[in-house]
C-alpha cells in the first residue's frame, strides 16, 4: 500500500514547525471547564501542563502570547463567568501584560480583536494549543488560513472528549483528537508532538 501524502505534501509546501522569530502564540480555552467543570476532556490536565511548558518556551523566546477564553451568558450551564470552572487553568495562567479575547464562538477569530492584534505584531505564523481539539482548535486554525496565516499545532498540548457518531455509537476521544490533528495536517497546519520541535 503506498503511504498517502497530504495536500501540503503534494504542493512542496515547508513541514517545518513556525520559527520561533516569525511567531505568535494562541493558546485557546484551557479553562477549568475541561478538568472540573460540566465538561471535562480527555486527557485535560495532560495537554494544561503541554501548553503551559509550551508557554514557557514562549516567554523565554519573548513572542507575542495571546490567552482566548470561552464565555456564555451567566446563566448558562458551561463556560458562565459566575462559575469557578470559567478560570483558566494555572498551568496557564496569563501574566498581566498577555491579552485576553473573549469569544463565544469556535473560531477565536469571529467577533474579537484578536486578528488585528496578531497584525500589530508583524507575524504570519501562529502555534496553537488548547480545548477542544477538533472544535475550536480545528475551527480558529482553519480560520486563520484563510486570514493569510501558516499554522502550526501543538498535538500534545490540546484535548477532547467522547463524541456520539451518526449511529448511535461512540467516537473515543483518542480517536476525534488523531483525526482532527490528520484533518488539520492535510492542508491547514503543520502539527506537531510538543515543544520539543523547538529545540534549544
Amino acid at each position: 500500500m503506498v503511504r498517502p501524502l497530504t495536500l501540503l505534501q503534494m504542493q512542496g509546501a515547508p513541514d517545518n514547525p513556525a520559527p520561533l522569530a516569525d511567531a505568535a502564540l494562541v493558546l485557546i480555552d484551557i479553562q477549568e471547564e475541561y478538568r472540573d467543570g460540566a465538561l471535562p476532556l480527555d486527557g485535560a490536565t495532560d495537554a494544561a501542563l503541554a501548553a503551559g511548558e509550551l508557554l514557557q518556551l514562549g516567554r523565554e523566546s519573548r513572542i507575542p502570547i495571546f490567552h482566548i477564553r470561552h464565555r456564555l451568558p451567566d446563566d448558562s450551564p458551561i463556560f458562565s463567568p459566575r462559575l469557578p470552572s470559567f478560570a483558566f487553568m494555572p498551568e496557564v495562567a496569563p501574566w498581566p501584560d498577555e491579552p485576553v479575547f473573549e469569544k463565544s464562538v469556535p473560531n477565536a477569530f469571529s467577533g474579537t480583536a484578536l486578528h488585528e492584534a496578531i497584525r500589530k505584531t508583524g507575524r504570519r505564523e501562529l502555534i496553537f494549543a488548547g480545548m477542544q481539539t477538533h472544535l475550536c482548535i480545528s475551527a480558529t486554525v482553519r480560520a486563520a488560513l484563510d486570514l493569510g496565516y501558516r499554522s502550526t499545532v501543538v498535538g500534545s498540548a490540546c484535548a477532547t472528549r467522547d463524541l456520539p457518531d451518526a449511529a448511535d455509537g461512540v467516537i473515543a476521544a483518542k480517536d476525534v483528537h488523531r483525526t482532527a490533528l490528520a484533518e488539520l495536517a492535510d492542508a491547514f497546519a503543520i502539527i506537531v508532538p510538543d515543544r520539543s520541535a523547538w529545540r534549544q
